[in-house]
């Protein structure tokens, strides 16, 4: 009986301190993880007026987080090691060996990412001290070029990280640079990892290439649709501040050119996770923060040796060119057409095209040198001569339009010699009318000498027809052509002619009537959920143009939930 009680006794003693102890590893189970989150850099490592707050001072910044909280992680949504010539001086390595100083954790490859070439993207990957990954993307073989997910173990928390790339890069990057390359669909290919993994881990993030942006089918927004066992989705690509619940999965995205850092805080309880947060630091909140003095000094290095090579003064323009790319994804441009009238000056072709996306900065009026031109064309790609059928070419005036009445397409024409209208009261496809060709109208079976770039002659950005025509001749970079034109004249002032008229039944939808504009009479406008500048433009009877005009809106697609718009009275 004794002992009977005294094991009875040993029973229940241990069955308290275990419940202690279990009730001790209850509360110990929660952790709290901090993911700070870069994206969309295109090669701004420096602070500027059209760029954010640079690397020097997002590693200051990213170096207090760290010190104020325990649990840390640096990840990049990619598009950052291509863009400004800074970055593409040495294919990308300068911005990879930053990245090392910052000890980033993880990155997805963006589309950009690819620019260099599939060779150079594993190459980077290699110098890189932080995985990059795209597990979607696979070679001949069927074998991903990239790492597919990571998992880390942070306080016993299992989080597995899957890369996710966008298949936009077919026709979002150089098409010689995805040659044998094949993009799986992101939700079959999330679908599969998570179904991999999940037993494994306690959180599952995609980092990922997508974006939200309306006229793309891969977005972030269809992920979370279609795959809820995501906690996170740390997005690039559209260029967009994000921070929205899509189907409870969290979806995050810091805009572009590191005007802001993402801060992304989630706590684990029991193997679930039981808050998200998400917050934005702007380059503004960072005014006063000091650079970081190792990466700062890498910069400098690299500053040092591109400004050598772009500080030649090249010319003169009394005109501000327009680059911006709300401008040159939507209408043709002053600095539109004066790239396409160097098309034509050197190739002696009968047409010029260019996407609008190809063309990245304004220039002010003044001096210009070499370097504000390979600001504007940072891609490097060269001048080609195509022959294309006059239908053809409609077909293609049709795709780059297809958007115009919602909003930016980087495949939006920028022209010369070419002059349409588009009809936005007509179906899709069949929006186009009135072309003429340097002032005749249109053959639609009589072949056309086209200037344009490689990027485009290869079927970039979505345009298959002119993959599909004969080359005839190649010519010089584009940025070294202009460059050359520009030291030939004394001076240069294009203005916008040409390219597309938006009409509406025939009627031209956006008139130049200063008098009237100047005394318009306006009421307010809250922006609710759903809503885009081409649906409210609907709704009050005016255009996206005249909206964005009359708000001074930088980009048509950046409006939130909440903020006052001026409308027209009705």
């Amino acid at each position: 009986m004794k002992f009977r009680k005294l094991v009875a006794g040993l029973i229940v003693a241990i069955m308290v301190l275990s419940s202690l102890a279990m009730a001790f590893a209850t509360e110990a189970e929660a952790v709290t993880i901090t993911i700070i989150h870069t994206n969309d850099i295109h090669g701004r490592l420096l602070e500027g007026r059209f760029a954010g707050m640079g690397f020097a001072k997002a590693a200051t910044l990213i170096e207090q987080l760290r010190a104020e909280n325990k649990n840390v992680l640096l990840f990049d949504s990619g598009d950052t090691v291509h863009g400004l010539p800074i970055a593409t001086l040495d294919k990308g390595e300068g911005v990879i060996q930053i990245m090392n100083a910052m000890n980033y954790d993880l990155m997805v490859a963006g589309n950009h990412e690819f620019n260099y070439g599939r060779d150079r993207l594993v190459e980077l990957d290699a110098i890189a001290d932080f995985p990059i990954l795209a597990g979607n993307v696979i070679d001949e073989e069927g074998n991903p070029i990239l790492e597919r997910y990571v998992i880390k173990e942070i306080e016993g928390v299992k989080i597995g990280i899957i890369g996710v790339a966008t298949p936009e890069t077919m026709y979002k990057s150089h098409p010689k640079g995805v040659v044998g390359l094949t993009f799986v669909d992101p939700v079959d290919y999330t679908k599969e990892v998570v179904a991999e993994i999940k037993d494994q881990v306690d959180v599952i993030i995609a980092l990922a290439h997508l974006g939200t942006d309306v006229d793309s089918f891969h977005t972030s927004i269809r992920l979370a649709e279609n795959v809820p066992e995501l906690d996170i989705i740390i997005d690039g690509h559209s260029h967009t501040k994000e921070n929205r619940l899509v189907n409870d999965v969290l979806i995050v995205s810091a805009q572009e050119y590191l005007k802001y850092l993402g801060v992304v805080q989630f706590e684990v309880k029991d193997g679930e996770v039981i808050s998200r947060t998400a917050r934005l630091i702007s380059k503004e909140d960072a005014a006063e923060t000091e650079e970081n003095a190792v990466v700062l000094e890498v910069l400098e290095g690299m500053k040092a040796a591109q400004d050598e090579i772009f500080a030649e003064r090249v010319g003169y323009t009394t005109v501000k060119l327009d680059g911006a790319r709300a401008d040159v994804r939507s209408r043709q441009t002053n600095m539109g057409t004066m790239i396409t009238n160097v098309f034509l000056r050197v190739s002696g072709a009968e047409v010029a095209f260019t996407n609008g996306g190809g063309i990245r900065a304004p220039i002010e009026a003044g001096p210009i040198s070499r370097g504000d031109i390979v600001t504007v064309l940072p891609f490097g790609n060269a001048i080609e001569v195509l022959e294309i059928s006059g239908a053809d070419l409609k077909a293609a005036l049709e795709h780059g339009t297809r958007v115009i009445e919602e909003g930016l397409t980087g495949s939006f024409p920028q022209v010369k010699g070419i002059k349409f209208d588009v009809d936005i009261s007509r179906a899709e496809g069949e929006r186009v009318i009135n072309v003429c060709i340097n002032g005749e109208p249109l053959e639609l079976d009589r072949m056309y000498e086209m200037a344009t770039n490689d990027f485009l002659a290869a079927g970039g950005d979505g345009y298959g027809m002119f993959a599909e025509a004969k080359s005839l001749r190649s010519y010089m970079a584009m940025e070294d052509a202009v460059v050359e034109f520009i030291k030939s004249v004394p001076f240069i002032a294009p203005s916008a002619i040409g390219g597309a008229t938006v009409v509406e039944g025939g009627v031209v939808v956006e008139e130049e009537v200063e008098q009237e504009a100047a005394t318009i009479t306006t009421n307010k406008y809250v922006v609710q959920a759903g809503d885009m500048l081409w649906k409210i433009a609907k709704q009050f009877g005016t255009t996206w143009q005249e909206l964005k005009s009359l708000n001074n809106l930088n980009d048509a697609n950046l409006i939130t939930i909440g903020q006052e718009l001026l409308v027209p009275a009705k």
